[in-house]
């Protein structure tokens, strides 16, 4: 795929899914439906397919940050996982505002694939089971439906095994209307 954007980011997500040879497909997207939940109804993406790609930082300076990739149906162990891979006491989301200054990007729009050097990327190895998924295009108004093996042939990018949760699932309130059997 060799199309071209305007949006500085958008190019160089497309260049760099390009150059590793992987087949990609880029997705227009309203910016209004950008956020993963609005997006895959909209689009009619399911959401096992959907990942997102999020910016984590340390609490304390010096902050460090690191990027997560993990499907729209699990959530990221930020507290587990990710504290303890990253070695520090406590870590949480990125503001956006850091999330903007750092990558360049706005939450909704979030990429793997043109981030600043150095900044390692881990990914969750429920991504890299799937074919294929939907992640962020650098921008609001593209995705990319991207051959998931992409990545494990980048450099800096790092599968981790257990990275998130599947959410837990609620049982049924008892109530007089619902009893137990």
């Amino acid at each position: 795929m060799t199309a071209r954007r305007d949006d500085p980011v958008e190019q160089q997500v497309i260049e760099a899914l390009t150059r590793a040879g992987v087949e990609f497909d880029v997705l227009d997207c309203d910016p209004a439906f950008a956020d993963t939940a609005a997006f895959c109804e909209r689009y009619g993406i399911a959401p096992d397919v959907s990942a997102n790609a999020i910016v984590v930082a340390s609490k304390k300076e010096p902050k460090q940050f690191v990027t997560c990739v993990v499907l729209a149906t699990t959530r990221l162990d930020v507290n587990g996982v990710v504290r303890k891979r990253m070695g520090v006491n406590k870590a949480s989301f990125a503001s956006p505002e850091d999330t903007m200054a750092l990558t360049g990007m706005m939450i909704g729009g979030v990429t793997p694939f043109a981030l600043p050097p150095g900044l390692p990327v881990w990914v969750d190895a429920r991504v890299v089971r799937r074919e294929r998924v939907v992640v962020g295009g650098g921008s609001r108004s593209m995705k990319v439906f991207v051959d998931s093996r992409v990545f494990e042939l980048l450099d800096g990018f790092e599968v981790v095994e257990g990275l998130a949760n599947e959410p837990p699932t609620t049982s049924p309130t008892l109530t007089q209307e619902n009893p137990p059997s």
